[in-house]
């Protein structure tokens, strides 16, 4: 105490305990409290590089200063207590001014200057990548694309149809009522649909002028089961009436479960035997909101259709080419949903097949007539000469009518395959014949309007 602890004061570094002589983190004799540690703060767990190279600086400083540097009040305290206070008060004192001065001194962080990712090939210009944002651009037509024409028409299946009753429905299109039911025998598998009568249906319409009787209709009513249009049904037509009562009967073969899912289509039709059959109106109704095995009867208001003329039915072709014997061989299968051209017995299709080259007409045929079905059979075969050399200037025309013993025969429709196609679906069953050669290539086809084809193969127009 007194000058042996300012002597050693003086002479070892103020990191080094006077009794141990060891470094004061490191001994187990001078360990701070934690009244200390708030105003020393921690000490490192290893003295930093730069920490050591500032002791041997800065020690003979310390040691001429070290009386100087004490507080004002220490040196009006009297000898004995200000020995018994110099020790812990210089200490604490000359080390936190010791640590202020050496945290000043540590060396800031370095600033790290961080340039654009190159990327380059070795021999190649390098080039700096940045990155960038990737971002669709939109121009005002990608937005009109987006727009359904259909969410906007007035249609029948639009959502202020289906809130209408009946009674309004009718009063509002004035298009006549339908009396029907429906059951479905779950003994035998099939869905029962009775079509019973029609009232107050309007009367006809005539686009072209051609119709002679403008105060009646000859109404029939066609039944499919949506969404499979193609397997309808149609009852028989009633002459020159509003009020028709039809009472006819059908099955379609089909599970209960499927049943459920689908939607009953009633189109009713006005035959006219001089122009396109025109569509009075219709009744849809989910079959998935009736008890279908218990059945009912139901009187429905008839909506217009978006459809105003019926299709003219299809047919079913096979073709065939023989590269080896130049022979193109046609098969006639059958033909389905012909358009109706006789009111009592349905119609009596037959087809006729005309071969053209370029714009010539070659050849002829013609299959059996069918009586009084518009659903006909006909696996009937023909066969042409046809070289391979003028096999891609031919045009097969297939004509489908109505056999009519008082007068010329009735034009149902017609579809031209070949050169001068009708339409892709008749261009992509030429194409595949041609590809497959010795196999028979087999398609259904739409009937087509004689307008319709006049105006698009010329092939049409050489042809009766």
């Amino acid at each position: 105490q007194g000058l042996l602890a300012r002597i050693s004061d003086l002479l070892l570094c103020r990191w080094t305990c006077r009794n141990c002589c060891q470094k004061c983190f490191d001994c187990s004799c001078c360990q701070t409290n934690e009244d200390e540690v708030e105003i020393l703060g921690p000490f490192p767990a290893q003295t930093p590089a730069w920490l050591i190279s500032s002791q041997n600086e800065d020690k003979d400083g310390d040691s001429d200063n070290t009386i100087s540097e004490l507080p004002p009040t220490l040196q009006d305290v009297s000898p004995d207590r200000r020995r018994s206070s110099s020790d812990a008060s210089r200490s604490t004192y000359s080390l936190t001014r010791r640590i202020s001065s050496l945290e000043s001194r540590r060396p800031s962080s370095p600033l790290i200057d961080i340039k654009p990712i190159e990327f380059g090939i070795i021999g190649a210009k390098k080039e700096i990548v940045q990155p960038t944002i990737l971002r669709k651009t939109y121009t005002p037509d990608d937005y009109f694309r987006k727009f359904e024409p259909r969410l906007y028409s007035l249609d029948s299946n639009s959502d202020d149809m289906d809130s209408l009753t009946d009674e309004e429905i009718l009063s509002k299109y004035q298009l006549g009522m339908l009396h029907f039911s429906t059951q479905y025998d779950l003994l035998h598998n099939y869905l029962i649909v009775r079509v019973i009568e029609a009232k107050d249906l309007p009367p006809p319409i005539s686009y072209d002028g051609s119709r002679q009787d403008m105060a009646h209709s000859n109404p029939y009513v066609k039944i499919c089961l949506l969404p499979d249009q193609k397997n309808s049904k149609q009852t028989g037509v009633k002459r020159k009436t509003q009020n028709p009562v039809f009472e006819e009967r059908y099955t379609f073969e089909i599970p209960f479960l499927e049943a459920q899912r689908r939607t009953l289509l009633l189109t009713v039709v006005d035959f006219d035997k001089f122009s396109r059959h025109c569509v009075i109106g219709k009744v849809s109704m989910p079959l998935s909101d009736v008890d279908l095995v218990k059945g009912g009867h139901w009187w429905k208001a008839l909506v217009p259709s978006s459809q105003n003329e019926v299709e003219l039915g299809e047919l079913l072709l096979s073709l065939n080419y023989l590269p080896s014997a130049g022979r193109l061989n046609v098969d006639i299968i059958r033909a389905k949903q012909l358009l109706q051209t006789d009111m009592s017995q349905g119609s009596d299709p037959f087809v006729k097949i005309q071969l053209v080259h370029g714009l010539k007409l070659t050849k002829t045929k013609k299959t059996s007539c069918m009586r009084g079905t518009i659903d006909p059979f006909y696996n009937e075969s023909f066969s042409f000469k046809v070289p391979q050399e003028e096999l891609e200037n031919a045009s097969l025309v297939f004509t489908v009518y109505g056999h009519n013993v008082k007068s010329s025969n009735d034009f149902i429709g017609r579809i031209v395959i070949g050169q001068y196609s009708t339409g892709a679906p008749e261009s992509n069953h030429w194409r595949r014949m041609l590809n497959a050669h010795r196999t028979a290539v087999e398609q259904w086809h739409s009937l087509r309007s004689r307008e319709d084809c006049d105006r698009v193969s010329p092939a049409s127009l050489e042809v009766t």
